[in-house]
């Protein structure tokens, strides 16, 4: 028998270490040639670990929600033949997002809830002589002083519950859910996000009167193998309208080499609430597609992120983000950027609201546009007249298809 190890792969992509978010086998297991070891998670993307060997399992590194280094040993094994010491293992191949090991991603450690009574408890004698005065068992009380002493006011607080009865008994229950995987690298890129970019927010009110109107016509009529409309592919739309004249909002920051990479291409990432946390799926080169081929990309990539078969690529290069809460949208959010981009917009709850039009008061659908900016890259002053042109596309929609 030949000792073998298996190291964690060069996944590519200037990736230096990984996060092990689960285990598929344990010391004594049989594994054959193929057969899944672990997941990994790097930047946004689950990638399975599958041995290269048949063997025997003698050991596994690292817990669940540690992160190993790139040629770090994670798996030994004891396998037949003659094959080499420490081989380096193949570069992994599948990579997933998905709910499967979702339970990886929410682990929960359950306590129970303790029997608060005490056989013989310690207290002052005076602290006696009251409780066998109100007849109270000191068994039954809680003590808050040193070692579980029964004080005083321990005895007049479980004197004053037992005047007061409670409707619902108090809940002793705490969850230690350990935060790890996605939800965890979507922890820390916020977190950076905030720490390093100084974000500032511009809220706006639109009114959508005469887009919903289209937008109801538009799906009245629609071929049955188009998808449903929905108000994000007008916003993208529109974007793809306003990038050339505003070309500092799409694009990219780089603070450590003090290089702003501004883009032609329009690549909208989405972001998308799934069970496993919240990705960002890219609509790719939003300017080569039509309103009706926006809405069906949008279709297709969210619901790759949602079911958790989307690929990194699929979840990486967005130039700029739009993040909308539909129906929950609120009236107004600030948003956090999506680094290295610069500009994020936020859609909020459209609702039909009382305004003056002219010398009448109608009924008009309106929106709260909520959008942040890196103010290292965008002035205030561009801030506003970007919104200021988004909001003239959106409430003049035929404006959004003239060239």
């Amino acid at each position: 028998m030949e000792h073998f190890q298996f190291r964690l792969p060069d996944i590519g992509e200037g990736v230096v270490e990984a996060e092990i978010t689960a285990w598929h086998v344990k010391p004594g297991d049989k594994v054959k040639e193929d057969q899944p070891l672990l997941d990994v998670m790097t930047d946004k993307a689950t990638v399975d670990m599958s041995s290269p060997v048949e063997g025997v399992v003698t050991a596994i590194h690292g817990t669940v929600g540690t992160k190993a280094a790139v040629g770090s040993v994670l798996v030994e094994l004891e396998v037949a033949g003659h094959l080499a010491t420490d081989t380096p293992a193949p570069k992994a191949a599948a990579q997933k997002t998905g709910a499967e090991g979702e339970e990886d991603f929410a682990t929960v450690k359950t306590g129970t809830q303790q029997d608060v009574r005490n056989p013989d408890p310690a207290a002052s004698p005076s602290t006696r002589r009251r409780a066998r005065e109100w007849g109270i068992e000191l068994g039954d009380v809680v003590g808050t002083g040193p070692g579980g002493r029964i004080l005083s006011e321990d005895l007049e607080r479980y004197r004053a519950a037992l005047d007061r009865p409670s409707l619902v008994s108090p809940r002793h229950l705490v969850e230690e859910i350990p935060i790890m995987g996605l939800r965890k690298r979507v922890a820390e890129r916020m977190a950076q996000s905030k720490r390093t970019i100084p974000h500032f927010s511009y809220v706006e009110e639109f009114d959508l009167t005469e887009l919903e109107s289209l937008r109801t016509e538009l799906n009245a009529t629609r071929q049955d193998n188009r998808p449903k409309l929905t108000l994000l592919p007008f916003f993208m739309r529109a974007l793809v309208r306003l990038v050339p004249d505003f070309p500092n909002l799409n694009a990219h920051f780089d603070p450590d080499n003090g290089v702003l990479k501004r883009f032609s291409a329009v690549h909208i990432g989405i972001a998308t609430q799934t069970p496993q946390g919240l990705l960002v799926p890219v609509v790719r080169h939003a300017e080569t597609l039509s309103l009706w081929d926006l809405a069906h990309e949008l279709v297709r990539v969210t619901t790759l992120a949602r079911e958790g078969s989307a690929s990194r690529d699929q979840l990486s290069g967005s130039t700029i983000t739009l993040t909308s809460l539909g129906a929950l949208g609120g009236i107004a959010a600030t948003p956090i950027i999506n680094p290295p981009e610069v500009a994020i917009l936020g859609p909020n709850k459209l609702a039909e609201r009382a305004m003056v039009v002219g010398a009448f008061l109608a009924c008009r659908k309106v929106m709260n546009l909520s959008a942040s900016f890196d103010h290292r890259i965008v002035d205030g002053y561009e801030a506003a007249r970007f919104i200021r042109a988004l909001k003239h596309l959106m409430e003049h929609p035929a404006l959004i298809f003239l060239d």
